[in-house]
Parts: structure tokens; sequence; C-alpha cells
């Protein structure tokens, strides 16, 4: 009664507004003021919110028809759209929270569910009752459209609540064990090659217990095996592994981790965070502001670029510490040459190639091969062991290969005795804010970290040059090296699993991508110091397997996974590992064996080359599941001791890459065409399940979409091919139509 009365009193004040205005008591423009104050200023938002059927609840016996008969469906649809249509009811609406597209949709299933409704609720029905009989107004009916519509909507009894957990303006304070240390912060600020990272390490090294924090799983064991020669027991702490100094696996005081394991919840005495200019990520941001707030430190040192030394300070600020900047120069002299390579026949050896994708990884490692020189190549998607092997081939003086061909994953996490950076182009393609893909200009800091890998202190090249492939990107090469990296403005945050959680509670009847787009959607940042990191690829992988059966919290483990969704092949076993786990089947050796196609031969082509890497990606997708779901990813060491079975063979397809470009070329019918990245991961499947012997099956459109999304596997084909050649058979007999049709689709 006390809330019908307030709905009353509200539409009261609508109505008298509406009047003031009429008898000119009230401006328009003062009208149209109290109107906005009642309109939501964003309607797409609204349209996240996935509207909750509202059934009838039958009773057994229609007791509003009983008191005062039975209504006719026509009557009631007229004044239902007569309710509607009064302006006072939708500023009234909007008063409440409904914004046009709320309120269309609200009226669309109230008014469904009066006239499909055998028997209304009697409260409701006696009102109806009422005003068809002109004893009542059709304004009676507000309070029984909101309820359905708050029903529908459930956010509207709770959307204060979910602005609450989606503030984000003080993600200082979520850290309060950090907050009560009086924390020491020292900045470490250089170009590559200055040295600022192993005046860090020197601190960590020598404290009595310490942590460092590094963007990759190559830095990482770089740190552990260093920290541990120099006799301070440390231990390594990946996604996908972990290795402790102590044989009996007793905790070490010291340990080296990717980012993203960083334990907040551990004091330290020193803390080292790596490339802190990657707080701007637009995808791992957030792993280095969670680092920085949260660790338990006595003393924390940040490594990385200048550009980061405002946006820190305004961060210390927020958590009331000083911080302390010390300038590192480079050690060895940089020199960008005056003129470009012009020609592959130009390479001499200590040069480097800097490529910015796989294509022109291939063609030129092949065109330098052309001339009788041997070539390294280091890429992203390489497993570890064969990005050192290939580092370590090319920085043995005593080796005959003295040219590498990589992309900018040379950039951190390898050390190269590299003579010469050549950029074989400047254009790169990126991801953007949305997280489409583009291409673009290579940033300043980009180049500045790449063409700093020239010159190491201490090897044999500590003279350092530089220089484009092609003439015209010279200039534009000259002007990035002579500007200094752009400021970092912002540093990113992620909603966490506690914070999604808890909007599951108020909104039961959302998908987890769907609790994501309304999260971010609802937050508030203080965007003068951070942004909300980009949550497409968790709403893919959330997408992807919204139709298996698991708990919200293991499900948003397993939407935090680190796999690409660019591999439909580790996607596809992504989606097997949920279902297996969602059955509380236990995801055995065998069961991987059998279904990545173990044991697997060495590469005979591209394809072949990057299915093979796909597949180490599964099994470091398995090593990553392993250590959050332990009861059904029971044989991590089985897999490991195949992670390194596998890296064995990529190795051997790396070092013949221009056989395997040849085969690729001669022995592929398909002849897929590698336009671009994307198309390449495609293509990949397609071709080498195409390999097998040619036959009625396999030759079609639709068999390769099949086996390229990994939902018809080679098995699965060979059954087929039994099948047809049977029905084929039967086809012969009847004039064998299946065989003409078959032929006329190929030419076609």
């Amino acid at each position: 009664m006390l809330q019908n009365g307030r709905h009353i009193r509200a539409l009261s004040i609508a109505v008298h507004n509406l009047s003031l205005k009429r008898q000119g008591f009230l401006s328009k423009t003062n009208y149209k003021l109290l109107q906005r104050r009642f309109k939501k200023s964003d309607s797409s938002i609204s349209s996240l919110f996935i509207p909750v059927t509202v059934k009838p609840n039958p009773d057994d016996i229609n007791v509003g028809a009983e008191l005062t008969g039975s209504l006719n469906k026509s009557d009631l649809l007229k004044v239902l759209n007569k309710f509607y249509q009064k302006k006072e009811i939708k500023l009234l609406l909007s008063e409440n929270g409904l914004d046009n597209y709320l309120q269309h949709q609200a009226y669309v299933s109230f008014r469904r569910y009066c006239l499909e409704a055998e028997n209304l609720p009697v409260d409701l029905h006696v009102v109806i009752s009422d005003i068809l009989q002109g004893a009542g107004n059709v304004t009676d009916i507000f309070p029984y459209f909101l309820r359905h519509a708050k029903q529908m909507f459930p956010h509207l009894e709770c959307m204060d609540d979910l602005k609450k957990i989606s503030d984000l303006r003080t993600p200082a304070n979520w850290y309060p064990e950090a907050r009560a240390l009086n924390r020491k912060i020292i900045f470490h600020a250089g170009p590559t090659n200055s040295g600022k990272t192993f005046h860090a390490l020197e601190s960590f090294i020598t404290a009595k217990s310490g942590v460092y924090c590094g963007p990759l799983k190559l830095l990482a064991a770089e740190v552990f095996n260093k920290t541990n020669s120099r006799g301070t027991p440390c231990d390594l702490v990946t996604g996908e592994e972990r290795k402790y100094a102590d044989p009996s696996g007793n905790i070490s005081s010291h340990v080296s981790c990717t980012v993203e394991m960083t334990s907040v919840n551990t004091p330290y005495e020193v803390a080292v965070i790596d490339e802190i200019q990657m707080v701007k990520d637009p995808q791992r941001g957030w792993a280095w502001t969670r680092a920085f707030l949260g660790l338990m430190a006595e003393e924390i040192h940040l490594c990385g670029e200048a550009g980061a030394i405002d946006l820190m300070s305004q961060l210390c600020l927020t958590t009331n510490e000083d911080i302390e900047v010390r300038h590192y120069k480079r050690l060895t002299q940089l020199h960008v040459e005056d003129s470009a390579l012009g020609s592959l026949d130009n390479v001499m050896p200590g040069d480097c190639i800097v490529c910015f994708s796989k294509n022109d990884i291939y063609s030129v490692s092949r065109g330098i091969e052309a001339t009788g020189k041997e070539v390294a190549v280091i890429y992203g998607g390489l497993p570890p062991g064969t990005k050192l092997a290939q580092a370590a081939k090319f920085n043995d003086p005593d080796n005959s290969c003295k040219i590498l061909v990589a992309t900018d994953a040379i950039g951190m996490g390898l050390n190269l005795s590299i003579r010469r950076i050549i950029f074989y182009s400047l254009i790169k393609p990126m991801i953007n804010e949305k997280g489409e893909k583009e291409m673009d200009t290579i940033s300043v800091s980009a180049a500045l970290q790449i063409a700093g890998r020239a010159g190491r202190y201490g090897t044999q090249w500590e003279q350092g040059y530089v220089t484009t492939f092609k003439p015209e990107d010279l200039k534009t090469l000259k002007t990035l090296l002579d500007s200094l990296p752009e400021p970092i403005t912002q540093a990113g945050l992620h909603p966490t699993a506690e914070q999604i959680e808890l909007y599951a509670y108020h909104l039961p009847n959302s998908t987890l991508s769907n609790l994501m787009d309304i999260f971010v959607n609802l937050s508030t940042v203080d965007d003068s110091l951070y942004f909300m990191c980009n949550v497409e690829d968790f709403k893919f992988l959330a997408d992807m397997i919204q139709h298996v059966p698991l708990p919200l919290r293991a499900r948003y483990v397993f939407c935090c996974a680190p796999i690409s969704k660019k591999m439909p092949f580790v996607c596809t076993m992504f989606l097997k590992f949920t279902r297996q786990y969602s059955k509380n089947e236990a995801i055995t050796f065998d069961w991987l064996c059998r279904n990545i196609g173990w044991p697997l031969q060495p590469p005979k082509t591209i394809i072949d080359l990057v299915h093979l890497e796909a597949v180490f990606d599964v099994l470091d997708l398995y090593l990553w599941l392993s250590y959050r779901f332990m009861d059904l990813f029971t044989e991590p060491d089985l897999v490991r001791d195949m992670q390194k079975e596998l890296d064995v063979i990529i190795q051997q397809g790396v070092v013949q890459l221009t056989r395997l470009l040849r085969n690729s070329e001669t022995g592929v019918s398909s002849g897929a065409r590698a336009a671009d990245e994307d198309e390449f991961a495609l293509n990949r499947q397609k071709q080498s399940y195409l390999r097998e012997p040619k036959s009625l099956i396999g030759r079609g459109r639709l068999t390769e979409r099949l086996l390229a999304q990994g939902i018809l596997t080679p098995n699965m084909l060979h059954e087929l091919k039994k099948e047809w050649n049977g029905d084929d058979d039967d086809g012969d007999k009847h004039g064998g139509e299946p065989k003409k049709t078959r032929r006329k689709r190929k030419i076609k």
C-alpha cells in the first residue's frame, strides 16, 4: 500500500506538471528539463539486460471473474493502449528507471500477458473491470504494470547495488594490507640496454625475500635461473608451470613469476615489476595495475620506459606513497644508418630483419637462404624452447648461422647478440581499443624497444646499428627514433571474479558474457588515471561455452584461459576440455592423445608446422588448467614430457623452413593463400587434413569448413569415406548420379 501510494503521488506530480505547462504556468523549456530528469542518458545500456519471461500463475478458480465478471479482450486491449499512450505514464516510468527501450519491451510483454492469460491476478482483474465500467482511471494500471516490468527486468530493483559493485574509481582501496605498509617506490627509467633491470634485480637477489614480476615466461625463467645461480634459492611460478629451488617442494623466500601470477597476499622485502609501461596494454594492463597497487612489499622497483613516470607518480598520490626516479642511459652507442638495406643480398653477419607478419617471416627467410646464407627464425607462435634454441644458434660465434629473421617478439625476453636491426616494414597489424584489428605505423615506444636490441653490452656487437629494408621507410624510422616515448596516461583495470559473482547474484538469468557487458557499461572509472581493459576475448570464450553446464566460478576461470580465438583447433580443444569437466570426467593423458592425434610426425609443410604450434598451445592450455582444476586435469607431468618432445619436432621444422615452404607450394593441392594471419590460421587445418589421399570425401567446401572448425576429425572423415564408398556402389547401380553431381560441384 505504501509503495502504491508513492507511485500515485509521483503520478499526481507528473500530471500536475503537465497541467501547469498546458495552462502556461510552466515554460516549454522548464517542462523539458523536468522530463530529462526522468530519462536515462544511454539507452544502449538497457538493451544489454535480457528480459525474463513472466508467466501467468493460473488459479484453480478465476476469482476475479466471479467477483466482477469476465473481461472482453477487445475492450481490454483498448484500455491497455490508452494507458501506454499517456505521456505522464511514460514520465513516471522514466522516474522508475525504464527508458524508452525498456518501456516498449515491458509494454509488449504486459499486453501479451493480459490478453493471453486465462486467469489474471485478482487485484489486476478488479482494477481493469472498474476501468471498463467507468469507475476507475487507466492510470490505476500503473502499479501492476510496474510490478510486471520489475519481474521482467530484475535490475530495476538493484540498479544502485550494481553501480556500487562496478564503482572502480578507487582501486587503491581494494588492497588494505598494502595500504597499511609504508612502501618505498623506486622507478628505474631508461631505454633498452641501459642496465635498469640489472640494478633492480641486484636489490631483489640480495633481499631477505622478494618477488620478480615479468611480462613473459621466458623472462621469468631467466630471472629464476640467474637468481639460483647466484646462490639465492628462488621458485618459478607461471600460468603453466611451478618449479621449486628445494627438491622437496618447500617454498623459497624468493619467487620469479609472470605478472598475472603475482601474489598480493604474501609479504616480501623487495618486489620488482618489469616493463611497467605495459600497464597501458589494452588486454593485459590490469595485471600491472594490480601488482603495483596490491603488492605487500617494503620496497618496490619499477622498471620501464620514461613515458610511464608521470602516471606512476599520479598513482603514488592515490596510495599516499613517495616515488624515487632513477634515470639510466644506454650503455652502448646506437647509430641510424643513412641508407636502407634495399636488397636481401646486402645482409651481413649479425643482422636481424624484423617483420610484423608470418608471411614476411617466411618470404624473407626463403629469400636469404636462396643467397646461400643460413638463417635463424624467431616469432611469437614458437614454443619457448624453440625460441631459445634459435637464439643460441644465432648468438654462437662458432655457428654458421649469422642472420636472424624475427618478429617484434625479440623486443623483450631474449638475450640476443645483434649488430644491426633492419625493419622490413614499419606497418604492423594492431588491436585497437574496441578489440578490432587495424594496420598502423608502429609506435615510438615499439620502435625504440626493437631498435634498442642492436648492440648489446658485453657481446661481440657492442656498437648497434639500425636501418630499414625500404628506402622510403628510412625517414619515418629516423623520426620515430628521435622522438620521446608517448606519455602513458592510464592504467588498465578488469572485473574480478568476486565482482562478477555479485552481479550474477542480482541477475541470475544473465549469461557470463552478458554480465561482463553490463559490468563494463555500468562501471565508473576515474578516466584521468584508469581505463577498462578489453574483454572481447573473455566474452568470446564465454559465448563459446555458454551451453556447457558449469558453476559460475569455474566458467569464469575457463574464460580467463590464455588462448587465441584466431586458432580454431585450440578453440575446439578448449570446448572439449570444458565438456569433459562439466561431466566430471578426468582429462587423462590417453584422452588427450586421442584428441590431438599423438604421436605427431615431423612437419612436411608450413601448414604442418602451424598445426604443431597449435597443438603445443593446446598442451599449454592443459597445463594452465591443471593448476586450477587439479582433480580432473590429473597428468601434467606426462603432458609436460609430451611438450618437450613436440618442442624438438617443431625445432626440426623451423630449421628446415625453406624446404617446408617449397613443399607447401608443390605438395598441397588446395593451394590456400595466406593473405593474413587470420586466414592463415583457418587454411592451416584445411590443408593439413586435405593432404589425405584424394577421394570423393574430403574435397568439398563444406568438408573443408567442418575440418577447419574442428567439428569433423580425420577419424570421422575416414569413417564417412567408408560409408560413402558403400553408397557410391549403390549409386553406380542407379546410373552413377552421385559421381556426376560431385564432379560438377568440383568444377564450379
